[in-house]
């Protein structure tokens, strides 16, 4: 998550430009990256499950069952992965900064070096970029901001980031997960509750893919068919397997 920086030194008819301007741009990355990562396995893996165990001939109950426990184990499994990413992230960011803060003390001037270097690449000539990096020098925390994302690439993490991740990727695991599993609950056959269960997931793939395409910036329709047929595949792949063992 970026800082927010405050533009307390801009001149007074910049700031008024700036608050009359407000920017549409979309914001909740991590949010949606972490929705997308619950709800593809959710939808995915339980429903492959299920297809698998239907090809074997197990009846609605034991398919319910079954999917059930790897829904929940599933929903911890991912939701512990995503705590442990977002943890490792920001121990990372962390070491560097403390990395940096120690280079900038000890070697003052061949940060500031790194500094015009990194002005020049976007053309800053040296006559303009000195006066930035003299007045970065006087700023250490500024400088440690600057040399942490435009040297590094690296934005400060929320702190509370690795429990949203987990929470987030777990929930959208278990609602993806329980959408193969509903016609199972109503239907005592299983070779019928799968066609449901096929037509019920497949629809709710589509759905989701297209969703993901839109606010991920690619094409809505193509992102909803590659999902779909990555759905398509797995579940047909359990079934094919689960028929060849057990005729």
């Amino acid at each position: 998550m970026a800082a927010i920086i405050e533009p307390t030194n801009l001149e007074p008819e910049k700031q008024t430009l700036l608050s009359h301007h407000k920017e549409k741009h979309f914001t909740a990355g991590e949010i949606v990256r972490d929705i997308i990562i619950g709800v593809s396995d959710g939808l995915t893996v339980p429903f492959a499950l299920a297809a698998g165990l239907s090809g074997a001939n197990a009846t609605s109950s034991i398919v319910l069952t079954a999917g059930i426990a790897e829904v929940a184990a599933g929903a911890i499994s991912m939701g512990l992965g995503g705590y442990l990413a977002a943890k490792s992230e920001a121990d990372h960011y962390m070491r560097e900064l403390k990395r940096e803060q120690e280079e900038i003390i000890a070697v003052p001037d061949t940060e500031a070096a790194e500094v015009a270097e990194i002005l020049a690449q976007y053309g800053i000539e040296p006559h303009e970029y000195t006066p930035v990096v003299n007045a970065l020098r006087k700023k250490p925390q500024a400088w440690l901001d600057f040399m942490m994302k435009f040297e590094l690439g690296l934005e400060k993490p929320d702190p509370r980031r690795a429990l949203h991740s987990a929470f987030t990727i777990a929930i959208a695991y278990v609602l993806g997960g329980l959408v193969p599993l509903i016609p199972y609950m109503f239907i005592p056959i299983a070779r019928e509750a799968v066609v449901a269960s096929v037509v019920l997931t497949l629809l709710a793939l589509l759905i989701f893919g297209y969703a993901k395409g839109y606010f991920t910036g690619s094409k809505p329709f193509i992102s909803a068919f590659q999902t779909t047929l990555i759905g398509a595949i797995a579940s047909a792949a359990a079934y094919g397997m689960a028929k060849a063992i057990h005729p």
